[in-house]
């Protein structure tokens, strides 16, 4: 992408009319995301892990022109849910945007609350199966590869979302109780 086409990316997503939510989960109102980002609002978001039928999961790498974990990998496709959207809804929009998955049934695991110094959000987890061919979103994403969740398949030298690391965590967690 150019330089031009980036800035038109990055001021339309802090356009993006979003969920400012409490620590309950509970909405407060709907803003702009660049204002949620500034100052620090609460904000719902999706993680959906995708696996192919061999319980592989997909990893992809964050392009180095987003405003959140630049470069890094990232366990989970997924975002900021729009205003006027469920979590559900967001998740399949989002899913669809950044590896072209449409139409698979997603299964909902929890929800939870998370905090860094980068972040606040309420989040959903989601799941799927797919092994159909990905079309990368250029914005957002710019490679993938498939891992064993459940392996040590972190490599030296490489960064990795905290956020969507927690949830998958939560997820598999959750995923070894039932």
């Amino acid at each position: 992408m150019d330089k031009t086409a980036i800035e038109a990316y990055l001021a339309a997503s802090a356009a993006e009319q979003v969920i400012h939510v409490d620590e309950r989960d509970q909405p407060l109102g709907i803003v702009p995301r660049g204002q949620a980002q500034v100052d620090g609002l609460i904000t719902r978001c999706t993680f959906i892990f995708v696996f192919n039928s061999r319980g592989e999961l997909c990893l992809h790498q964050r392009t180095d022109h987003k405003r959140l974990y630049p470069g890094f990998w990232d366990a989970a496709a997924g975002g900021v849910v729009a205003a006027g959207e469920s979590y559900q809804q967001g998740a399949e929009r989002e899913l669809a945007e950044e590896l072209g998955v449409a139409g698979v049934t997603l299964t909902e695991h929890l929800r939870f609350y998370f905090e860094s110094e980068e972040s606040r959000l309420w989040a959903a987890v989601f799941s799927c199966c797919w092994d159909g061919p990905l079309q990368l979103q250029p914005e957002e994403v710019q490679a993938v590869r498939w891992v064993d969740p459940r392996s040590d398949w972190q490599r030296p030298g490489e960064q990795y979302a905290p956020d969507s690391q927690d949830a998958l965590q939560r997820l598999l967690q959750q995923l070894d109780v039932e």
